[in-house]
């Protein structure tokens, strides 16, 4: 039998594709959506339009963006329960975070612990429980959500977290939601369940954001770069380095999954989520080394096709352009995001990896066969 667990307050310590050469970007092109009109939002100002409290599930919750997103939920005066293994801790205090907000969280926060593909479980629980909003941040089949749907009849709103990688690779930049969608993507389980929820017809909402960074983050993004800022290493970045990508913080993106709750123009909408600027790869080594005070990087550029780098990867982004409109969720959402690149890699700097804590150690074994090979062509 399921139940819920309330986590008693209890001090813990702080935390401490294929190559695109520049010849294949043809240009940016508009996104050919009608927006009836543009809602401002002042900057720091947290727009939620759902006018009473919730009972809310996360699916997840406990490692990148639900951490982010169950405070805002909390602080709003919903109820939420996370979904998880309970392989790892419930809760964990911020850096920054004092010892009564992080009490006063914890003290609200709920626990089911299950295996989210233990279906007959899943529908069981949930259920039992009932629940007005499902927000999935780590669904990545169409399998493990029709559970939850045949559970809850009554659900008010389902909120997932899909990603722009579901675009198919395009000469005509940037993606826009109304843009072709690739189904033999890595990502084309996210695309099945947004097929999924259509079907339902459920009341449902897909974010799909592109490079997530910020605090905790467990992908190899911004520190990839700090790594090798710290040792003091050339940074290697393929090809020509001037590849636009493009990057949006974990806080931002947290704030347009508050921002669709009960919005009722979110409705069956799928809205990209990202930075306000893209940015080329060796740009992005200069961002990082300005946010975290490093001198201007030493960048070697190498062909890819010369190395033979196993199962490692190199580098931690496509090596192709790719980045997405964001005009949808500003026009239709009043959402913006509120950092800047530099200013949000400081705060993924100072609040994680500047603090001597980060998710993976430094490996530099590709690095050396990139920088070795340029040595003996220099020579």
């Amino acid at each position: 039998m399921s139940k819920l667990v309330v986590l008693q307050p209890t001090k813990q310590p702080s935390l401490s594709l294929l190559p695109s050469s520049l010849s294949d970007f043809n240009g940016t092109k508009l996104c050919q959506i009608q927006y009836k009109r543009k809602v401002w939002q002042p900057k720091g100002a947290l727009h939620v339009v759902a006018s009473s409290t919730k009972k809310i599930l996360i699916m997840g919750g406990t490692r990148f963006i639900g951490v982010f997103l169950s405070r805002l939920l909390v602080k709003e005066g919903h109820q939420v329960t996370l979904f998880t293994r309970g392989k790892a801790p419930i809760t964990q205090q911020l850096p920054g975070e004092s010892d009564s907000e992080y009490s006063d969280f914890k003290s609200k926060i709920l626990h089911l612990k299950g295996d989210r593909k233990d279906f007959e479980f899943v529908k069981s629980s949930l259920s039992a429980e009932g629940f007005d909003v499902v927000y999935d941040i780590n669904g990545r089949e169409a399998d493990e959500v029709e559970p939850i749907l045949d559970a809850l009849p009554n659900l008010e709103q389902f909120i997932y977290c899909s990603s722009a990688g579901v675009y198919l690779k395009s000469d005509l930049l940037p993606h826009c939601e109304i843009d072709s969608v690739d189904p033999k993507s890595r990502h084309k389980g996210k695309l099945n369940t947004e097929s999924l929820l259509a079907s339902r017809g459920v009341n449902w909402t897909s974010l799909r954001p592109v490079y997530i960074y910020g605090p905790l983050n467990y992908n190899p993004v911004e520190e990839w770069f700090f790594h090798r800022l710290k040792a003091g290493r050339p940074i290697p970045i393929p090809n020509s380095g001037v590849q636009i990508t493009q990057l949006g913080h974990v806080k931002d993106l947290a704030k347009a999954f508050i921002q669709v709750l009960g919005n009722e123009k979110a409705s069956k909408q799928v809205f990209n989520i990202s930075g306000e600027k893209y940015v080329t790869f060796d740009g992005l080594a200069r961002a990082c080394a300005k946010a975290a005070g490093f001198p201007e990087p030493e960048i070697v550029h190498y062909n890819p096709k010369e190395f033979d780098f196993g199962k490692k990867k190199a580098f931690p982004f496509r090596d192709q352009h790719f980045f997405a409109s964001i005009e949808k969720a500003k026009h239709v959402l009043g959402w913006k995001p509120e950092f800047d690149l530099v200013e949000g890699l400081a705060d993924s700097y100072n609040l994680d990896f500047g603090r001597g804590t980060f998710r993976k150690e430094a490996d530099f074994s590709t690095d050396d066969m990139i920088l070795g090979k340029s040595l003996v062509l220099q020579a």
